[in-house]
């Protein structure tokens, strides 16, 4: 049987794409191999938002070059925000890295199928990718931007927006679940802008309602949104919807409103602020995060001390910072100087993560001695870990009891009461009674086991698989 690997580079949306692609070559009778040296197709799904991201992916089309020699029938294809859209830019990338067969657009998996030879084997529809998922999983619901934001090469890579048919994303929703997902995250560029594009024009607020009635779901995620495209009914959807977790992925990018203006950000700080401020107020239990770029071309000190005090007020839960990377044919890259020293850029990116430790520490202080409802992922250096539904990481160990030995957590929705307190992460011990997932239906039995907090009975279920 044929075999298939793929190399991901990038944001949740690629990996969502991957999952499409792993699927696209398993109805064609491949299966996914970790190893390349196995594999009769090599996918690398490429990331440009970054310098280091495309020099990545250069460097693993460079390790491919040997695994070719080796194996002549190897087929190289390469996808993603690299892949221009235009045919002389294909033209160059493929001189540029003569190992690759094909190029290909994401939204076009059956394009890599297409260049494949006919196999008789049997598909195994969905077989490998069900190991890859796991109990979360990712689903792309709008491709592309129509924002063109000076410094982001997303809209020129990946085009126009085009929103994906609510009853395709919930089917999809569906076998992820019949395969034991518990949570997915939908993901955009701009996923708030969600069903513009589509005939009876639904939001994501719809979306969301038609998401959270599917049987058998227990997390519902969504990033990133844009400030400009962020609706009340949007917030009042998450307040209201049960399966909603309460986290806002809302970048905000500066703090000053010259320099949003030279990024071509459609907003004020003042209306962002505001816009948060709603959120907060409408949804309890809120986590927000956002996104800065520091040394934007012109940036001056006072600029960038706008932005620090914006997070010192803010106070987001979670910031992702990035020093500006100048990308080729973006208005920023073209059109303005990269006059910021790189030092410079380096200093203010420590400054603010610096600060935003301290805020992340403020946090999950607060948090120790509360019950903590977890979704386990997966073990992770010897302990158990999961999220909140504010997305905060939780690890705990399996407790010290017989009933509890060599138990599997996996996938289970447990209470943690948290003990200690990390900037970035939390540790506690379990409690209560977990939530059990299997794929087939259930059998259930109670037992009476001793609580590790407070030595008192509590009922705990058990799976029989």
């Amino acid at each position: 049987m044929k075999q298939y690997h793929i190399h991901t580079i990038g944001c949740q949306m690629n990996v969502a794409d991957s999952i499409r692609i792993g699927s696209a070559l398993e109805q064609t009778g491949y299966t996914f191999t970790d190893e390349i040296g196995d594999a009769d197709v090599v996918v690398v799904n490429t990331c440009s938002v970054r310098q280091r991201a495309e020099d990545s992916a250069a460097g693993k089309l460079g390790q491919l070059v040997s695994f070719k020699r080796q194996n002549h029938n190897l087929v190289v294809a390469m996808t993603g925000c690299m892949v221009p859209r235009e045919e002389a830019g294909k033209a160059a990338l493929y001189k540029r890295f003569p190992v690759i067969d094909l190029l290909f657009d994401t939204l076009d998996p059956q394009r890599l199928v297409e260049l494949l030879p006919e196999h008789t084997e049997q598909p195994q529809v969905g077989a490998s990718i069900k190991n890859k998922i796991g109990i979360t999983a990712f689903v792309s619901v709008i491709y592309g931007c129509n924002y063109t934001c000076s410094y982001c090469i997303v809209p020129l890579r990946r085009g126009q927006e085009q929103s994906r048919p609510v009853e395709e994303i919930v089917e999809e929703i569906k076998g992820y679940v019949r395969r034991g997902v518990r949570e997915v995250t939908l993901l955009g560029q701009t996923v708030d802008a969600y069903g513009h594009d589509l005939p009876t024009r639904p939001d994501l607020a719809d979306l969301l309602q038609a998401v959270n009635d599917i049987e058998g779901l227990w997390r519902i995620r969504f990033l990133t949104s844009h400030p400009k495209m962020m609706s009340y009914k949007i917030i009042k959807a998450v307040a209201d919807l049960p399966k909603v977790c309460e986290y806002f992925s809302l970048p905000i990018q500066h703090g000053d409103d010259q320099v949003l203006k030279a990024m071509k950000r459609p907003y004020t700080v003042a209306f962002y602020e505001k816009l948060a401020d709603t959120i907060r107020k409408t949804v309890p239990n809120l986590s927000l995060s956002t996104d800065i770029i520091v040394g934007f071309p012109g940036e001056t000190e006072q600029q960038f001390l706008d932005t620090y005090r914006l997070l010192e007020r803010m106070k987001f839960n979670e910031v992702h910072v990035a020093a500006y990377s100048p990308r080729p044919g973006t208005v920023s890259a073209e059109q303005i100087e990269d006059n910021v020293p790189m030092e410079v850029k380096r200093e203010r990116l420590q400054a603010v993560e610096q600060l935003q430790e301290k805020i992340a520490w403020e946090y999950s202080r607060a948090l120790v001695g509360t019950t903590q409802e977890i979704l386990v992922e997966r073990m992770e250096k010897g302990r158990w870990h999961g999220r909140t539904r504010n997305n905060k990481p939780v690890f705990f160990d399996n407790p010290p009891l017989p009933e509890y030995e060599g138990f599997d957590w996996h996938g289970k929705l447990v209470d943690v009461v948290i003990e200690k307190a990390g900037a970035w992460s939390l540790v506690g011990h379990i409690v209560g009674t977990p939530t059990i997932t299997t794929q087939a239906q259930v059998e259930t039995e109670a037992c009476e086991v001793e609580s590790v907090a407070g030595k008192r009975l509590i009922p705990l279920t058990l799976a029989h698989n």
